[in-house]
C-alpha cells in the first residue's frame, strides 16, 4: 500500500464530503492501521467556533449512540467480575417501582422475563423513547429541541417511556431499536457498581485507557480540559450542542470525546484488552438491523450479503443518528472513527464510511 497516495485518497474523499453538503457545517474523521502504517486525523467545514473561524483536529466530538458500545463493554466487564450476567432480569436488580408494569403487551405483563441481553441487542420489546410517537403529546425528541435547558433524568426518561408508548412485541420476538433499554443498562450499571454511570466509565474504561479529555455529555467533565470548544451538532441550520436537553442520551449516547481519545478505546477492545474473548463472543448474539447490518450487544456487525454487501465491508462498531461512527475492520487492521454532526445522518455516515473502506482496498490492489 503507498501510503501517501491512500492518504491523499481518503483526504479528497473527506473534503468531496464536506464541501458537497451544505447540511454538514463541521466534520471529523480519523482513520488509523498499525499494521499499513497509516494515521489520519481530519477536520473540516465552515461552522465558527469560540477560539476561532475553523473547526479544529482535536475538539471533543459527541458520538450520539456510538456510546452504547461503551454501555455494552461496561455490562461485559461486570460479567466478567461476577457482579451481573447477560441471563440476568432487570427485576432482579432495578427497583420495583421503576419497573411496575414496565412492559405490558396485548394485557399481559412481560417485565419479569426482560433479560439485560434483550436490552443490549434490542429484542427486549421496549419502546424507544427518543423518536417513537407516543399516545399523545409530542415525541421526546420535540421536548429535547423545545426544553433546550431540561436535562431529563434516565428515571425520568424510563418513567415517561413507559407512561407514554406501547411495547412492540414480548421479549425475545423480534427487533426494535430501544434507547429506553439503554437508560434502563445505565441505571444496572449503577446498581451493580454502587456509583453514577459516569464515574463507572471514569474508573473502568477513561482512566486505564488514560482518555482524559473524554466525559459524559450533561453528567459529567472530562479529567483534562481540552484545549479546543466542544464541536458543534447541527438539527438543521442550529447548533443544539449546547443544549443540556441533549444529556438525555446517558447510557444510550452521551460519549463525548476528541477521536484521538475514541481510538484507544477500540484499540483495547480490538486487542481484547477490555473483554475476554468469550465474552467478546457473546457479545456476538446478533440480529437484522438493516439489510446488511445486524446488530448484536451494543455492537453494529456490518456483515456480507450477496449483491448488496460484499465481503470488504466486514467490520464491527457503532453508529449514531447525527452521522457520528466508530468501526474496525479486522481485514485491513483498521479504525474508521468520525462524525457529521447532523441529526438524521446516520445512514450517510455509515455510506461515507464504506467509501472509505473502497479507497483503502483500492490502494491496497
Amino acid at each position: 500500500m503507498d501510503i501517501s497516495d491512500t492518504k491523499q485518497r481518503i483526504i479528497a474523499l473527506f473534503e468531496q464530503q464536506v464541501n458537497s453538503d451544505r447540511k454538514i457545517h463541521n466534520a471529523h474523521l480519523l482513520v488509523h492501521s498499525d499494521l499499513n502504517q497509516l494515521h489520519l486525523n481530519l477536520a473540516g467545514g465552515s461552522a465558527k467556533t469560540s477560539i476561532d473561524n475553523s473547526v479544529q483536529v482535536g475538539q471533543p466530538v459527541f458520538m450520539a449512540s456510538v456510546g452504547k458500545l461503551f454501555t455494552a463493554v461496561l455490562i461485559g466487564m461486570l460479567c466478567e467480575q461476577g457482579m451481573l450476567s447477560f441471563e440476568y432480569r432487570i427485576i432482579d436488580i432495578l427497583d420495583p417501582n421503576l419497573l411496575c408494569r414496565l412492559h405490558v403487551y396485548k394485557g399481559k405483563d412481560y417485565t419479569d422475563q426482560i433479560r439485560l441481553k434483550h436490552l443490549l441487542n434490542h429484542t427486549s420489546g421496549l419502546p424507544d423513547y427518543f423518536e417513537d410517537k407516543p399516545l399523545k403529546g409530542t415525541r421526546m425528541i420535540e421536548k429535547i429541541l423545545n426544553e433546550p435547558q431540561h436535562l431529563y433524568q434516565p428515571r425520568e426518561v424510563v418513567i415517561w417511556s413507559r407512561e407514554n408508548l406501547k411495547p412492540k412485541f414480548s421479549p425475545g420476538k423480534g427487533f426494535h431499536y430501544s434507547d429506553t433499554g439503554y437508560q434502563l443498562l445505565g441505571l444496572v450499571i449503577e446498581a451493580a457498581t454502587g456509583v453514577p454511570f459516569h464515574d463507572a466509565l471514569n474508573r473502568l474504561i477513561f482512566e486505564p485507557l488514560e482518555m482524559k479529555q473524554t466525559y459524559l455529555l450533561g453528567h459529567s467533565l472530562p479529567s483534562e480540559t481540552s484545549p479546543y470548544p466542544i464541536a458543534g451538532v447541527y438539527f438543521g441550520t442550529a447548533d443544539i450542542i449546547g443544549y443540556r436537553s441533549l444529556g438525555v442520551d446517558y447510557a444510550g449516547g452521551g460519549i463525548t470525546a476528541p477521536l484521538e481519545d475514541l481510538l484507544k478505546f477500540m484499540q483495547a477492545l480490538a486487542q481484547g484488552k477490555l473483554l475476554s474473548e468469550p465474552t467478546f463472543l457473546k457479545m456476538d448474539d446478533c440480529i437484522s438491523f438493516a439489510p446488511g447490518i445486524d446488530y448484536g450487544y451494543g455492537m453494529i456487525k456490518i456483515r456480507p450479503v450477496p449483491l448488496l454487501m460484499p465481503a470488504k465491508y466486514s467490520c464491527w462498531g457503532n453508529a449514531g443518528l447525527t452521522g457520528a461512527f466508530m468501526f474496525y475492520h479486522p481485514g485491513l487492521d483498521t479504525v474508521m472513527i468520525g462524525s457529521l454532526n447532523q441529526f438524521r445522518y446516520q445512514k450517510k455516515g455509515i455510506q461515507f464510511m464504506l467509501r472509505i473502506i473502497n479507497a483503502l482496498y483500492k490502494e491496497m490492489a
